[in-house]
């Protein structure tokens, strides 16, 4: 199947229009906060840029939405280094995946009959390793779709984490603390995923996770409704992407590789 290719400045005016779109980015909520590493402003617009007007997922500005998430998970302390450590090796993999593509074919080593960047997009990187059989069902690779599905996996968690600590009192009128927030999202996602070991670490991890004002400061605001606004912004981009990979994974019978 070909690729669908767009020159830069479309594909530029094509992101930054549907970031400004989903995103509204001219809200004075959003802004950058001096001396803070991690910006949910900057988030915000990578999350914007991945959204193609096919449908499709853009990988580079996928992989920076994770650059800046890793900064969130950090920005935690040391409770949830176990889950971005292994984030941070995922990313590396896709973008040498992407940097040995784009050598091989200027090498000559890959038919030039498919134009530009195998690893320009989900769908783009699924079709690519699939007509190369790069993508196993029966066991474990380091192929681009297998570390991805990954990835997608613990972009769920972060979503719901993220929604949950934006949503008001709970029943009882009380503000849920973070890490109980944390654990729930945890085991509705990537708890179903982990081996028995890594769940115990998690529960551990999340007792030591930061009060509500942490929380708060992170996204750079000053009350729990701002940052209830904040979060809801950034808890539906990061459904939108959630939900077109979904959809190319599944479409593909992808969900369960090994």
């Amino acid at each position: 199947m070909k690729v669908k290719i767009h020159s830069e400045e479309e594909e530029t005016r094509e992101t930054d229009d549907r970031g400004t779109e989903l995103n509204g980015l001219s809200n004075d909520l959003v802004r950058e906060c001096p001396g803070q590493i991690f910006q949910v402003s900057r988030l915000l617009t990578h999350l914007g840029a991945t959204l193609s007007s096919d449908s499709d997922i853009l990988l580079q500005p996928y992989l920076s939405c994770w650059d800046e998430l890793i900064k969130f998970m950090e920005s935690l302390g040391t409770v949830v280094s176990f889950i971005s450590q292994q984030v941070r090796k995922k990313v590396t993999i896709i973008r040498e995946l992407a940097q040995q593509d784009a050598q091989m074919r200027r090498e000559g080593e890959i038919g030039r009959e498919a134009e530009g960047n195998s690893y320009r997009s989900v769908r783009s990187m699924i079709e690519a390793e699939l007509s190369r059989g790069l993508v196993n069902f029966r066991t474990q690779t380091p192929s681009g779709c297998r570390t991805l599905l990954r990835l997608h996996r613990a972009l769920l968690w972060l979503q719901l984490f993220l929604q949950k600590v934006g949503e008001g009192p709970d029943a009882s009128g009380e503000m849920p603390h973070p890490s109980d927030l944390c654990r729930e999202a945890y085991q509705l996602t990537l708890a179903h995923h982990h081996s028995w070991i890594a769940q115990r670490a998690a529960e551990l991890a999340f007792m030591a996770m930061p009060d509500r004002e942490a929380m708060i400061q992170l996204v750079c605001v000053h009350s729990q409704q701002e940052a209830g606004r904040v979060l809801d912004r950034v808890a539906r981009a990061l459904g939108e992407v959630y939900s077109r990979t979904q959809n190319a994974f599944e479409e593909h019978g992808l969900l369960d590789l090994p």
